[in-house]
């Protein structure tokens, strides 16, 4: 029998592809009272901030990257003089400049040093300022939120899995939904599959059929309906539901794992999470000006490219923000810098904000959330600072 020790090894020897693994993709939902609508997406994996919006304006980064993150002198989009947009993104320009998308750059939860996938995802579904509070607090941020709003009602779905989503899990009932998509196993993914597989005689023959049957499955979808068709299924279900009586939302989308090649392996990651806004932003129609996404990850990468022309994991990170409710057009916070006296322990990005608290900001500017209850019981021990005013 598998052991989890053994499970985890091996996850290690992978690449901590199980942590953004297909099986574990799920959709979550929640109605609540009032017009405004918010979308959470969770990106799996550890989302690369000072990629996704270069920092190009700080002199320090070429001496850190010589392959990755170079500005719009590699085909990257400037925004204001500092940062540019990473090229797979080039298709959200016009939300930029129509004032509906905008990011936060060096922001992390309170998770520091041990840079687990998992601890950290379940930190950032959490809400949560401590390890030892993950494990205590079992329900997610947004199922708490539902109890300070006054006849909101929640229900669950999944898209691939059969876990719900933490940031939504709570006292709240749960309903299931499957989309219509395939099973996608990633190398790294059919790697740890192997490996776990490989000394278990039940399960080794059919996980090999099974691993083979699922490739040649995509295969015919991506030929069909290119590679980010799970994206796009996941944002107009969620569109559907938002133009009814839902008014929360969040899914994740895994593929930010990049350890090497970066510069070729975020491509599909960013093109998914463009067409996950772009097709709610259609599908919306009208109700677009009423919305606000939230993409959030659990920590960001190293500063320093590693010798595989990728990052590790790092700390500080960055939030995409974008809807017709946002004031876009901007980069929220400050910058820390990348000189060496800046960095977090020498290699990671300074986290600079609290990502809970633009969290918690957009809730009470959506919702009319009290203070008080965002800082005591939806994310307990948060400070929120001064409002950011990330809606317009």
């Amino acid at each position: 029998m598998l052991s989890r020790r053994l499970f985890l090894k091996s996850s290690a020897i992978i690449g901590c592809s199980a942590a953004a693994h297909p099986l574990l993709s799920s959709i979550a939902f929640a109605s609540a009272p009032g017009e405004n609508r918010l979308v959470v997406i969770i990106l799996r994996g550890a989302m690369d901030g000072i990629d996704v919006f270069q920092p190009y304006g700080d002199p320090e980064l070429r001496k850190l990257r010589q392959k990755i993150s170079l500005g719009p002198d590699q085909g990257a989009h400037d925004l204001d003089g500092f940062f540019a947009l990473h090229p797979s993104l080039s298709s959200l320009m016009p939300l930029w400049k129509a004032g509906e998308l905008g990011f936060a750059p060096a922001v992390s939860t309170p998770y520091r040093d041990k840079r687990s996938h998992f601890d950290g995802q379940d930190m950032l579904e959490a809400g949560t300022g401590t390890d030892l509070d993950v494990f205590q607090q079992r329900d997610g941020w947004l199922n708490r939120l539902l109890h300070n709003m006054p006849g909101a009602e929640s229900e669950t779905a999944y898209s691939v899995g059969t876990e719900q989503m933490r940031i939504l899990a709570g006292d709240a009932p749960a309903k299931s939904w499957t989309p219509k998509i395939n099973l996608k196993l990633g190398p790294q993914a059919r790697m740890l599959l192997q490996h776990v597989y490989h000394d278990d005689p039940l399960f080794r023959e059919g996980g090999l059929e099974g691993m083979e049957i699922a490739s040649q499955s995509m295969d015919r979808i991506k030929e069909k309906k290119g590679p980010t068709r799970d994206a796009r299924e996941l944002a107009r279900f969620s569109a559907s539901r938002l133009n009814g009586d839902t008014r929360i939302a969040t899914f994740s989308l895994s593929g930010w794992d990049t350890h090497a090649r970066q510069s070729v392996t975020i491509d599909g990651a960013l093109m998914s999470l463009a067409d996950a806004i772009l097709t709610m932003r259609e599908d919306l129609g009208k109700n677009w000006s009423k919305t606000t996404i939230l993409a959030m990850t659990e920590f960001g990468r190293t500063a320093r490219e590693n010798g595989s022309g990728g990052t590790d994991h790092g700390t500080g990170g960055a939030m995409l923000v974008a809807g017709g409710a946002v004031r876009g057009g901007q980069a929220l916070g400050k910058w820390p810098g990348l000189g060496e006296s800046d960095l977090y322990a020498g290699r990671d990005l300074m986290p600079v904000t609290d990502i809970r608290a633009y969290a918690a900001w957009a809730l009470h500017d959506l919702f009319g959330t009290e203070r008080g209850a965002l800082e005591s019981s939806v994310f307990p021990g948060l400070d929120m600072g001064e409002n950011p005013r990330i809606l317009a």
